[in-house]
């Protein structure tokens, strides 16, 4: 799960998706990270956190850190939150089977839109986008179990 700072849009993907792995008995791993370090090592937002809550899900176990090259190694399934991100790992994938790994996470919920998922950061809209992106987590697990 792959946003710009890791602290609003890909810790609620990760955190959706744990829950959801652990609900499901799934042998997954998930992880996010995001392609600047503006904020490595922090926290989540605090809305993000509030959101996730809210929802039974505690994302507070999470730091922020930046994605990099060897993530395209260790991960199956790349999910980018947004166009600009998604072009910014494909810069670090070194063969097409990496370039193949990467994916927008709302082409699980929107098919071929190459929609991104809204940055709650300034405008907010926490709500909505958990609901986004828990629903394309719930078609990820059912297009790949």
């Amino acid at each position: 799960m792959v946003c710009l700072g890791n602290i609003c849009r890909s810790p609620l993907a990760e955190g959706i998706m744990q829950q959801k792995i652990k609900e499901k008995k799934l042998l997954w791993e998930v992880d996010s990270s995001g392609t600047s370090g503006w904020h490595e090592g922090e926290l989540p937002d605090s809305r993000s956190i509030e959101v996730a809550k809210a929802k039974g899900i505690d994302i507070t176990n999470q730091r922020s850190r930046q994605f990099n090259a060897k993530d395209l190694e260790s991960f199956d399934l790349i999910l980018a939150m947004d166009s600009s991100n998604y072009s910014n790992i494909l810069r670090l994938a070194t063969s097409d089977a990496q370039k193949k790994k990467v994916k927008l996470i709302l082409n699980y919920l929107y098919p071929n839109e190459n929609r991104g998922v809204p940055d709650p950061y300034y405008e907010g809209g926490f709500e909505k986008v958990y609901l986004m992106l828990e629903k394309s987590c719930e078609n990820i697990i059912q297009l790949h179990i």
